[in-house]
């Protein structure tokens, strides 16, 4: 039964993951391709997105995979057998609780080790990103603010780079506005500040005390736009970068770094073990559910109905656990809670099979209904 589970298992989490992730990168597509960047960056911002990706789906697939396994099983009455030669519903369960923890190892190397690795570098990339001058400035025919009084427009680039109809304006000195004009201008790097040279245009200064208007024309000018380019402080690492350990005892330091709070500390590291938990209580859930049915040449519509209600009552309960651990350092043990309730629910499916299976020679069952 474990293989079968682990075979159904990697199939839909492979469906599920590249559904998900196409959706995302086709977003993530757009943007960077519009911003000027290759594809090979597209290429691999989209694989450090994966480990993530994965650690979502990973729960959803589990269950799926346990639904349509002991669905199955029940169909070719392999159940029925099993039951018939004294197994009990708990030690039917005993597979699909390997499996489940077996998952739940996955979600841990994911959510201890290398989501934090792919976090903390795409977020290095994207910083890289954002510091691209041509990224930031070679967009044509858009209106761009690449900062806070500056505005940028280009008609169009070609092949060799050259920037046609170039419109600037300066407003960054609050009472002068200085707008730039230029039929063709080219960025060039001069040292290690970018330079834009324009040609073939004017200047137009205008002053807001006795709007008074200046104009110089120009056959060639040369204009820093280093400044255009926000000096960027120091970046740490965010919550989801650091390590587990870092996270269970929050230093002041890291407080201040990341700009968290104590409570959002401990939930960010005790949600890591939280999650594994879950996806264990969630496939025992899918089993005890599917086991509280009979044998029907209709399937086990019902109780399928059953656990996914279940499934989803779980995820709701994790969902206001985890706003009320992040609100308050001192209920952070409450995210281990849906987990418990999960596994506790799953108990009383089994026994409440367990009930029914004892009970059953009393009662003869035809097609799942009392004859």
């Amino acid at each position: 039964m474990l293989s079968q589970l682990m075979m159904v298992f990697g199939f839909f989490a492979l469906v599920l993951v590249s559904v998900y992730w196409v959706n995302s990168a086709v977003r993530l597509f757009d943007r960077l391709i519009s911003d000027g960047q290759s594809v090979w960056v597209f290429l691999e911002m989209t694989a450090l997105t994966l480990p993530n990706v994965i650690r979502l789906m990973l729960p959803v697939a589990a269950f799926v995979a346990v639904i349509y396994a002991t669905n199955r099983m029940a169909g070719e009455s392999e159940l029925v057998v099993m039951q018939a030669t004294g197994f009990s519903p708990f030690r039917l369960a005993r597979p699909v609780l390997y499996f489940g923890l077996i998952v739940a190892l996955l979600i841990s190397v994911l959510a201890h080790v290398l989501v934090p690795l792919a976090r903390t570098r795409l977020n290095m990339r994207n910083d890289e990103i954002s510091q691209n001058i041509s990224s930031k400035l070679l967009t044509e025919g858009t209106f761009i603010h690449p900062a806070e009084g500056l505005t940028l427009y280009i008609r169009a680039i070609s092949a060799t780079g050259e920037l046609a109809d170039m419109f600037l304006s300066d407003a960054r000195q609050g009472a002068t506005t200085t707008i730039y004009t230029a039929r063709r201008a080219f960025l060039v790097k001069s040292g290690n500040t970018p330079k834009l040279v324009m040609f073939n245009g004017m200047a137009q200064n205008l002053r807001t005390e006795g709007q008074r208007l200046s104009v110089t024309r120009f056959d060639n000018f040369t204009y820093d736009i280093g400044a255009m380019i926000a000096s960027q402080s120091a970046r740490y690492p965010s919550l989801e970068e650091r390590s587990t350990a870092a996270l269970l005892a929050p230093s002041e330091q890291l407080l201040s770094e990341t700009g968290a709070t104590r409570a959002n500390a401990l939930f960010e590291g005790h949600d890591r073990f939280a999650k594994p938990l879950l996806a264990v209580a969630s496939v025992l859930i899918a089993f005890g559910a599917l086991l509280t049915g009979s044998f029907s040449r209709f399937g086990l519509w019902r109780q399928i109905a059953l656990a996914s209600g279940l499934f989803i009552l779980l995820f709701l309960l994790s969902n206001l656990a985890d706003k009320t651990a992040a609100a308050n350092d001192g209920m952070v043990w409450i995210v281990y809670l849906p987990s418990l309730a999960g596994l506790g629910i799953a108990a009383a499916l089994l026994a409440w099979s367990a009930r029914r299976r004892r009970a059953g020679p009393a009662e003869a069952q035809v097609g799942g209904v009392p004859a």
